[in-house]
């Protein structure tokens, strides 16, 4: 077989990166075509952009355009072939006659045509799908956004429409899961001060206001950066839940029983934790439940690059990956939505504060809460 070419001459081809498989399969589906135009017929749900290669979708475009010949008129001349040449030099005018001799010397069987175009079509699937998959890891890391939640889950929307449109073309069947080994864990969430002093007022602001507890099962202990607050946190809705006395104290009797106090956590040291609330429990519970909403997104964007970027995956299994690994943040939005869905009028109006330092002994009041609430 020859030397694989690019569509122009002249190209320096020590600076270019070695040829994957799909531009074989590129190659000699365009010299099929060449070699027989009549197989065009036979070429269904291929578009240009499918291809990897510009020029070659060029190519492809322009044998689209040109009215096809009978195979007997084929064979006599080449009058199709200039035509198709004249016409895909409007979009790429470093196309030569001799690129297309090499795509027709680069097709081994003319008839298996939908074989090479399924081909394309599938790497085409693949960078798609990568391609979500970097868009989602940036929507959910972009500080920039003013609505970092929206934006992520308007990003998961149009992947899971993605998903299903490769479905309606590739039906699962046994064998459909990817053979990639699942992706090393995920780095911690963000345990910045910020972060971390939103889950110290939320504790806080829940044991001095028990009574909404209840309302905030949209919470989870695992939603929060440091595992000791979430562990924490599940003592106080523990004790909520069984209708017992919520204060400092209460807290640290839990605490207790469930081993949390250490030679590094000791009980002064919680005291200080949940005796300092400043604003509503809703609020700093929303924030947390935000942040723990874009590291899952984040960790899906991971996982679906690890499984695009494993060539031996194939279409079908990476749409069964795919969809496991949104599953997770399937949940975590639900919980989301329930979270910001307009308050039942039992809520307590919900009143903004800015994270305040946790140096020094705790404020024996809190200070009065501002009026203005901050934007989600």
């Amino acid at each position: 077989m020859p030397q694989p070419a690019g569509p122009y001459e002249g190209n320096d081809v020590d600076d270019l990166p070695p040829p994957q498989p799909v531009h074989y399969a590129e190659q000699a589906l365009l010299g099929a075509l060449l070699l027989e135009p009549h197989r065009l017929k036979t070429i269904s749900l291929l578009e240009p952009h499918h291809f990897g290669n510009h020029t070659h979708g060029v190519l492809f475009t322009a044998m689209r355009t040109v009215p096809v010949p009978a195979p007997k008129d084929h064979a006599k001349g080449t009058t199709w072939l200039d035509a198709v040449l004249s016409t895909a030099r409007r979009e790429a005018p470093g196309l030569t006659a001799s690129y297309l001799h090499t795509l027709i010397q680069s097709c081994p069987r003319p008839q298996h045509a939908t074989a090479y175009a399924g081909m394309v079509r599938a790497d085409h699937a693949r960078r798609t799908l990568r391609e979500h998959a970097d868009r989602l890891c940036q929507s959910a890391t972009d500080t920039a956004l003013p609505s970092p939640a929206v934006t992520v889950l308007a990003q998961t929307d149009a992947l899971s429409r993605y998903l299903d449109e490769l479905a309606t073309h590739y039906a699962a069947h046994p064998g459909s899961l990817p053979r990639t080994p699942a992706a090393p864990p995920p780095p911690p969430r963000g345990t910045g001060e910020e972060a971390l002093d939103e889950e110290r007022l939320l504790l806080a602001t829940a044991t001095a206001h028990p009574d909404g507890l209840h309302l905030m099962r949209w919470l989870q202990p695992e939603d929060f950066a440091l595992p000791l607050h979430g562990q924490l946190y599940r003592c106080l809705t523990a004790l909520a839940r069984r209708g017992a006395a919520v204060d400092p104290v209460t807290v640290l009797w839990e605490a207790q029983h469930q081993q949390l106090l250490t030679a590094e956590f000791a009980p002064a040291d919680l005291m200080a934790l949940v005796s300092d609330p400043v604003g509503s429990p809703d609020y700093w519970g929303e924030r947390i439940l935000r942040r723990a909403l874009l590291g899952q997104a984040h960790a899906v964007g991971r996982r679906l690059g690890v499984l695009t970027n494993d060539q031996a995956n194939t279409v079908h299994q990476l749409i069964t990956g795919s969809r496991r690994a949104l599953a997770g943040l399937s949940a975590i939005r639900v919980r989301w939505q329930h979270a910001t869905s307009p308050a039942p009028q039992s809520r307590p109006p919900r009143t903004e504060s800015t994270a305040a330092p946790r140096a020094g002994p705790p404020r024996t009041t809190a200070p009065p809460p501002p009026t203005a609430r901050l934007t989600r």
